[in-house]
């Protein structure tokens, strides 16, 4: 399962990376579309959730062990 985690992990990154570079394009050419602004929001709460999980996986294999 942390295999599954970790790759996408890296595939949320590289969404956000795209929704980013898609926001700053979009005020580039000053178009104001509140959804271009909440495209990167999604990926962006689902790395957060999936980078706690992430970085908590070694202290939890730490306490389950003592």
């Amino acid at each position: 399962m942390n295999k599954w985690i970790r790759q996408i992990h890296r595939w949320l990154s590289i969404a956000f990376t795209l929704a980013v570079i898609g926001n700053v394009i979009a005020m580039v050419r000053q178009e104001q579309a509140v959804w271009v602004g909440l495209l990167a929001l999604f990926p962006l709460i689902l790395l957060l959730l999936s980078g706690l999980y992430l970085f908590a996986l070694p202290y939890a294999v730490r306490w389950r062990n003592s």
